[in-house]
């Protein structure tokens, strides 16, 4: 192999392993989706007032689309059935990656 296609064999290689490395790999178990990286820190919201006094304020949170986090503002929401209290959603992980945990109402 002469030395000029061996340099760009081993270019080629070692461009691929960066762009590898640069790619926040996911994959997915029944029901849920792993990302390798976690999320950014929560953002600091500003809660308006309420539009009445049912009304519970669920925060923002950060959800994983197209292979990138993406902010989701909170918002008020009115509480299904005899709910009342709404158990934010969270990420969490294990030895898989970082997965979303719902929220939901109690």
């Amino acid at each position: 192999m002469n030395k000029l296609l061996r340099r760009q064999l081993i270019g080629g290689l070692i461009a691929a392993g960066a762009l590898g490395a640069c790619h926040t790999h996911t994959y997915t178990a029944p029901g849920v989706v792993y990302v390798r990286t976690g999320p950014p820190a929560d953002r600091t919201e500003v809660i308006t007032t309420s539009p009445g006094t049912r009304y519970v304020w669920v925060r923002g949170h950060w959800a994983y689309v197209n292979n990138d986090y993406t902010w989701v503002p909170g918002s008020w929401v009115l509480p299904t059935g005899s709910f009342t209290a709404w158990v934010p959603g969270h990420w969490d992980h294990n030895g898989s990656g970082w997965y979303w945990v719902d929220g939901h109402w109690r």
